[in-house]
């Protein structure tokens, strides 16, 4: 704020005045109640007042000139201060709403990943009942066994639920050429003894959960080389599906010799990953086999061909020999006809004298047999 400019003759009038009286009062003090310096004293002082009063109006006036500047000036900075605010509230009015629309679209993934999540926790709930049940853990992997099935393989390669000649039914049937020939997939999902043998603390649980792991894939691979391995009418080994890949992983890692007597009994044990390289596999061969019974038809087509090809072959040749023999008929024929042009100029050429005798006669024709022989 600037300060306010102060008037030199101000200044100078109020020294002069405060001089003046200090005069006045020590003169008063020193003559005493003289009438005559009574009346110049009461002179100057009212010279003194009217100066004072002028000195003070200007004063008043300076003040009010300056506090006229003053406050223009003060309003001039206000003005500028007021649209400096405007200017940064809108500026922040603007980031707050920009911030508050980005608030809310992150409030609204937000939201929908909590949907999502409460969904998930709720399937997830559902899986949990499913597995917990033995029947339903069984349909869920016969489920997941059609799936990749059907993904792999063309409907007349295999079929569901197939009921083999003991009676048995088995989870899948894989309908295969010779050799192999058919081969049986059957769903086991031994998800219990899993659990405890993961859910297993001190080392002796740890021990009899693996013992009982252990007896109870070993119990599925001897029924189903039992049940789902016959000579003659399936391949000479089956397959035990595990719908889990810890649970297969867990089988290979710390039961290798459970692994290997499955081998051994013609069981293979699969992970929906392995199977799916197994399906891809016989996909393949499948395919071999369809190509090799289609190179069989193309041989058998081309044979076939060929021996149109060789009656046609005779054909042609046949009809090259009539060909031939019209031909030869042709030049026999116009041989007759330049026999009989040439004879007949002959017959033109006989004249016939006057008186009746005839002049020499030509050589007889020969009879029509003759020429039917000559020819």
């Amino acid at each position: 704020m600037a300060a306010w400019p102060i008037d030199p003759f101000l200044i100078l009038a109020i020294v002069a005045l405060l001089v003046a009286g200090g005069l006045g009062i020590a003169l008063l003090r020193r003559s005493g109640n003289s009438g005559s310096q009574m009346a110049e004293l009461t002179g100057r002082f009212d010279q003194m007042a009217r100066a004072q009063s002028e000195a003070q109006a200007r004063l008043t006036e300076g003040m009010q000139a300056q506090e006229r500047a003053l406050s223009a000036a003060v309003e001039q900075r206000l003005a500028q201060l007021g649209d400096r605010v405007g200017l940064r509230l809108q500026e922040s009015s603007t980031q707050a709403q920009a911030s508050l629309t980005e608030l809310k679209e992150r409030l609204a993934v937000i939201d929908a990943a909590q949907k999502n999540i409460v969904e998930l926790s709720t399937q997830v709930v559902g899986l949990q009942d499913i597995l917990s049940n033995k029947q339903a853990r069984g349909a869920f992997g016969e489920v997941q066994l059609e799936g990749l099935v059907r993904d792999a393989l063309p409907p007349a390669n295999y079929e569901f639920q197939a009921t083999l000649s003991n009676n048995r039914r088995v989870d899948c049937l894989l309908k295969l050429p010779n050799p192999p020939g058919s081969i049986a997939i059957d769903s086991k999902f031994p998800l219990e003894a899993y659990r405890a043998l993961r859910e297993a603390k001190d080392e002796a649980a740890v021990k009899l959960a693996q013992r009982d792991f252990h007896t109870t894939v070993r119990n599925h691979v001897i029924a189903i080389a039992e049940k789902y391995i016959l000579p003659g009418e399936t391949a000479d080994w089956a397959v035990m599906f595990l719908p889990s890949e810890a649970v297969y992983a867990e089988l290979h890692s710390n039961f290798s010799g459970l692994v290997e007597e499955s081998l051994r009994r013609r069981v293979s044990i699969a992970s929906p990953s392995t199977l799916m390289a197994l399906l891809t596999t016989i996909r393949a061969v499948l395919r071999d086999v369809r190509m090799r019974e289609q190179a069989h038809e193309i041989q058998r087509t081309v044979g076939l061909l060929l021996e149109d090809v060789r009656r046609l072959g005779e054909r042609v040749g046949k009809l090259q020999t009539h060909h031939d023999q019209a031909g030869k008929d042709l030049q026999d024929i116009v041989k007759s006809t330049d026999q009989i042009q040439r004879r007949g100029e002959r017959i033109k050429e006989v004249e016939i004298e006057e008186g009746g005798t005839a002049a020499p006669k030509a050589a007889p024709l020969p009879a029509p047999d003759i020429l039917i022989a000559k020819r």
